[in-house]
């Protein structure tokens, strides 16, 4: 049939062949572009995996510096805390303002403090403060690596005889591991409060019937769960966000890629680790 077809477009004159006709549709343009995207997702992923296994490493020798890391840890816990405190909060007033509507309405006026609690200790405080992490410090990591990718500083400390592993992942990676937490049980606290806040305003509900019922909805397990994921979150958002960026190519235009890529990969891996976390803690 191939051939018949190339006799048939050669006879009529046509200059295209079977092989340049398929490259024209659409359907082999679908599958090639996610051929690329395939591609790319496993790469991205061996790299990280490797890096991230070295970074480990590193850090179980206590290869760390630790001016670094105290800079990072600024970073990463005091500066982040405005976005992530408002993120988290303007959240936990929206969800706090329908929850509270809809309970009071319903009679169950009481238990509008444990879901709350509930809500947020589990999933509002850790996802919203990752999200906020990765769009403040996780692209700043991303494009601060890129650019000393492509202007060719990563080169010079290799030359330098220095692991460029050690000296630019351990402290960025650690500093999320140890600091993501306290970030969380803040953004958490400020999350409870303002839900308290809100359903006052907006249900009527007195503080004393919100806390009553919050201390209800507030378990240990609930609490080292979190403090885990948060530890998770934050060691993953700082070592994609490093690997994307240290692996930049192209320029200028080659940072703006690799800050977008890290951005993208650490919402996605909030998001599925999260997942991860409910299946083998809560059901």
């Amino acid at each position: 049939m191939i051939a018949i077809f190339e006799l048939l477009c050669y006879n009529s004159g046509m200059e295209i062949t079977l092989s340049k006709y398929l490259r024209q549709s659409a359907t082999y343009k679908v599958f090639s572009h996610l051929g690329v995207v395939f591609a790319d997702f496993l790469d991205t992923l061996g790299k990280i995996a490797q890096i991230g296994f070295h970074v480990l490493r590193c850090i179980f020798k206590g290869e760390i510096s630790k001016k670094e890391l105290l800079l990072q840890c600024d970073r990463f816990g005091v500066t982040s805390l405005p976005i992530t405190l408002s993120i988290v909060g303007m959240t936990s007033i929206i969800v706090a303002s329908q929850v509270a509507h809809e309970m009071v309405k319903q009679g169950g006026g009481n238990f509008v403090g444990m879901l709350m609690t509930i809500l947020i200790v589990r999933e509002v405080g850790a996802i919203m403060s990752g999200f906020a992490i990765t769009s403040m410090i996780g692209s700043s990591l991303a494009s601060e690596l890129a650019t000393m990718r492509v202007t060719e500083q990563v080169d010079a400390i290799d030359v330098l005889g220095v692991d460029s592993i050690r000296y630019l992942f351990v402290p960025r990676v650690l500093s999320g591991i140890v600091m993501m937490p306290f970030v969380v049980i803040l953004a958490s606290v400020v999350g409870v409060l303002l839900g308290a806040v809100t359903s006052d305003m907006f249900a009527g509900l007195t503080y004393r019937a919100y806390f009553d019922s919050a201390w209800l909805g507030l378990y240990m397990k609930d609490l080292w769960v979190s403090l885990l994921k948060a530890s998770v979150f934050g060691g993953t958002i700082a070592l994609i966000s490093c690997t994307c960026g240290f692996h930049a190519t192209g320029g200028a235009k080659g940072v703006g890629i690799a800050t977008t890529k890290a951005v993208v990969w650490s919402f996605i891996s909030i998001v599925v680790l999260d997942m991860v976390f409910a299946v083998l803690f809560f059901f």
